[in-house]
């Protein structure tokens, strides 16, 4: 079966043909000429975006290498002040540890002058005075305990200032630490390119993070950490200065009370000396004394025992001549003269047992102070022999303070984390 030809189309005049031609012509040149327009000003676009993000590329990496030379200058800063800060608190420290040397090196005298005021409270009798050694012994003890508080004080001192640069060091490390990180990330920001491979999006990367600074207080913060560092240096260095010359004083003091002492000491033992030799020689001449008195005593004993004797003679003549018988019993001159000598003997026997009786006493006085002058002789032999062992006790602080001025080896400062030399964070 034959199929039937299909139905012709809708036919168009000839000018409806040619205005579809128009319009198709028109319209061609229209979309051309949009399509123009919006390829130059893409051309124009991706001119001016390829300049303008050069161009911010450009002063991005700049103001980055600005960026990264002034935290470098700080980051240089904070290393030097840090390092001022270790020296200065190495400084500081051997201070402390020479002032607590001074500190032990007081123990040594007020063991020794203690111990002098100890010997010398073991004198007896009159030889136990309150002497000018006393005094100066006394004042020494007190200077010594005045001088072993104020170096204990300075000590305290400079422990608690030492906390105090170590908190100061402890904020310039962490400052540091801190710059050294963002001087890294800055490098690091500074070396990418477009064509790196660590280049990505991220998400909302122009937001700004909690705890930023302004430029102003980034500044501010290091300047402030430097300025409380060196402050803290500066009154440590004062702090040094004032101990030296507070041990100093105070050494001299201490030298001078020391031979103040010593001298009068030896003064004293002196006088002492005198008083022994006098003593002895008193003590030898009522001895020799002594031994006349009783030469003499002994004397005195014969001559009465003889003038006994004679008036035994006397009296036994008496006696015997009153016997005589008669006219004989006559008091003739004989008589008389064995009656006067009778009376003569009598006389000079009272006489010699009163000189005898006087010399006695004298002699039992001398004896009875003989003693009392040896015993005397005894403490100050004592009292001399306890002030020579005080001066030999002395001889220790001579001797200390020789060795005193000796190089003392010092073993190497360390600080809180034992490190001999005290290194930055960032190194």
């Amino acid at each position: 079966m034959s199929s039937l030809p299909a139905k012709p189309g809708l036919h168009h005049s000839v000018s409806e043909w040619h205005n579809n031609n128009h319009q198709l012509f028109a319209t061609a040149q229209h979309e051309r000429h949009i399509s123009t327009t919006i390829r130059q000003e893409g051309r124009s676009l991706r001119n001016e975006t390829s300049c303008k993000t050069a161009w911010d590329e450009s002063d991005t990496s700049r103001r980055l290498s600005d960026r990264v030379w002034d935290v470098a200058r700080w980051k240089e800063v904070l290393e030097i002040s840090a390092q001022k800060v270790d020296k200065e608190m190495e400084a500081l420290t051997l201070c402390k540890e020479q002032t607590e040397q001074a500190l032990a090196a007081t123990v040594l005298p007020l063991e020794v002058t203690t111990e002098c005021q100890t010997l010398r409270e073991g004198r007896r009798g009159y030889e136990l005075v309150t002497d000018p050694v006393d005094e100066q012994l006394k004042k020494e003890v007190e200077l010594i305990k005045r001088v072993q508080q104020v170096l204990q004080q300075h000590i305290d001192k400079v422990f608690e200032h030492l906390c105090v640069l170590q908190e100061a060091r402890h904020h310039l490390t962490a400052d540091l630490q801190n710059k050294t990180d963002a001087l890294d990330i800055d490098v690091s920001c500074l070396s990418l390119t477009i064509k790196s491979p660590q280049i990505s999006l991220k998400t909302n990367p122009t937001r700004i993070p909690s705890g930023s600074s302004t430029p102003e207080e980034w500044v501010q913060f290091s300047q402030y950490n430097v300025a409380r560092a060196q402050e803290a240096m500066q009154v440590s260095q004062q702090m040094r200065e004032d101990i030296s010359l507070i041990r100093a004083k105070l050494q001299n003091d201490l030298e001078t009370q020391r031979r103040a002492t010593e001298f009068t000491l030896r003064k004293r033992n002196h006088h002492e000396e005198q008083a022994r030799d006098e003593l002895e020689w008193q003590i030898r001449n009522t001895e020799d004394e002594m031994a006349e008195m009783e030469t003499d005593i002994h004397g005195l004993d014969a001559d009465l025992q003889a003038k006994t004797a004679s008036l035994k003679l006397a009296h036994t003549r008496l006696e015997n001549r009153t016997n005589r018988p008669g006219i004989d019993l006559c008091r003739d001159e004989v008589q008389h003269g064995l009656v006067n000598e009778v009376q003569q003997l009598e006389a000079t026997i009272v006489a010699l047992k009163q000189k005898l009786s006087e010399a006695q006493h004298s002699l039992q006085k001398m004896k009875l102070h003989h003693a009392h002058m040896l015993q005397d002789l005894s403490r100050k032999q004592e009292a001399l022999s306890l002030e020579q062992r005080s001066m030999n006790t002395r001889t220790r602080l001579a001797s200390n303070t020789c060795t005193d001025k000796t190089p003392v080896l010092l073993v190497p400062l360390t600080n809180s984390s034992g490190r001999s030399n005290l290194q930055l964070l960032a190194q």
